[in-house]
């Protein structure tokens, strides 16, 4: 195993400290009222380019030979170590050229060109984007920059491990921490295990890709894949074998979260701590409102944000997904007598209950039904599960067929 050290990452901060922002710890009131913790974010959103990513890509960019730097840079990325790289090499005045998942935010693409960037659009996960970027790479012979499994990018992303401890005074007892390859849980473990062997790292992924938590249960790098995820950022199906043995020692347990989950915690980040996180850099928080992760009374938790690239339209869907489950929107299918005053009758039971229609189609000559009966369709805001519950009664009470989706 090539060792990364605490060294390794205090060489990294100097390297990078031009480029890269100390970002923000903040506590999370709510959370930590809600958890019975002490709960804060290390705000890896509000970094340049929207992500950790700078930081590592960054380091290096800076190790690279100068033979290497000339025949420019390329690399594989779901959309944030793109940017990293993109900007890195901006900077170093070299070319670059980022292989992308074809169905990575339309945001992180046009970012990733923004910075002079070629892009190349291939597959459906990172490991897609991968294969092409190995075979380009073999093809015009540029720098090929690992988004994980590197030495230096480890050791630029465990300088958020350097930060974290230092803000919190060396008091921080817990850090939780997205993992897809495993980069930044590997660089963060790295650091705060030596400064203090007692803090707990926990990991947490999707349901839909546990990669490292399949590879830690079964001792070995292991490819696991169930679904597509909100959290594009850390939606890899093989790990790195330098992440895994660094994360098989250091790291003290990994977690999984579901789709529902990373939805509910962007939501919920959005509403209390004003923060837009992308799917990836929600996970964490995800892990503590699901109770996933259950802290102890009064422990100091630190939940790592590790991005805020997220597309506005894959937003305002997960927004929708996120409401639905929180019964703060609803949408039904109703079956109506076709006679005059019937749409106002379900529409005076709505808005009896504090209801607000977003939406409605009424339709009377559906296909398949019954002659003077309509269906009416509609969305509609509520605000909470007890309201729907008491509108549900109301609707059996007035003999109103209603499927609630």
């Amino acid at each position: 195993m090539e060792r990364v050290t605490l060294e390794d990452v205090k060489e990294a901060r100097e390297i990078i400290k031009e480029v890269a922002l100390k970002t923000d710890l903040l506590e999370n009131v709510r959370l930590s009222e809600k958890t019975g913790a002490r709960v804060f974010y290390k705000c890896e959103n509000l970094q340049r380019t929207g992500s950790f990513k700078l930081r590592g890509a960054y380091n290096k960019i800076a190790h690279l030979t100068e033979e290497e730097k000339a025949c420019g840079v390329i690399a594989s990325s779901a959309g944030n170590h793109a940017q990293g790289v993109a900007m890195g090499a901006k900077n170093a005045g070299i070319k670059a050229t980022i292989c992308m998942p074809a169905n990575a935010p339309v945001s992180k693409v046009a970012a990733t060109k923004s910075y002079g960037a070629e892009v190349v659009l291939e597959g459906q996960v990172y490991d897609d984007a991968y294969e092409k970027a190995v075979k380009l790479q073999k093809e015009t012979g540029a720098t090929f920059l690992h988004p994980f499994d590197d030495k230096y990018v480890i050791a630029g992303q465990g300088t958020i491990g350097l930060e974290i401890f230092e803000q919190s005074e060396g008091k921080v007892d817990t850090v939780l921490v997205p993992i897809g390859g495993g980069g930044i849980i590997a660089g963060i473990s790295t650091a705060l295990k030596a400064l203090n062997p007692n803090i707990k790292v926990v990991g947490v992924q999707t349901c839909n890709v546990p990669s490292m938590k399949v590879s830690m249960a079964n001792g070995k790098v292991t490819t696991a894949f169930n679904d597509t995820t909100i959290a594009d950022g850390i939606a890899v199906r093989t790990p790195g074998s330098l992440t895994f043995d660094i994360i098989k020692k250091n790291v003290d347990s990994v977690v999984t979260v579901t789709e529902e989950e990373v939805a509910e915690a962007i939501l919920y980040m959005m509403e209390n701590q004003k923060i837009v996180s992308e799917g990836a850099g929600a996970v964490s928080t995800a892990a503590l409102l699901s109770g996933k992760y259950q802290p102890a009374e009064g422990e100091n938790v630190v939940c790592v944000v590790s991005g805020g690239n997220i597309d506005i339209n894959t937003l305002y869907r997960i927004m929708s997904v996120a409401l639905k489950q929180q019964g703060r929107r609803i949408s039904i299918v109703a079956e109506l007598p076709d006679v005059p005053g019937s749409l106002a009758n379900m529409m005076s039971i709505v808005a009896k209950y504090g209801g607000n229609v977003l939406t409605i189609n009424q339709d009377k000559l559906a296909s398949g039904k019954y002659i003077k009966q309509q269906t009416v369709e509609a969305t509609i805001e509520t605000q909470g599960f007890e309201m729907v519950n008491k509108m549900k009664s109301a609707f059996i009470e007035a003999g109103i067929r209603v499927e609630f989706l």
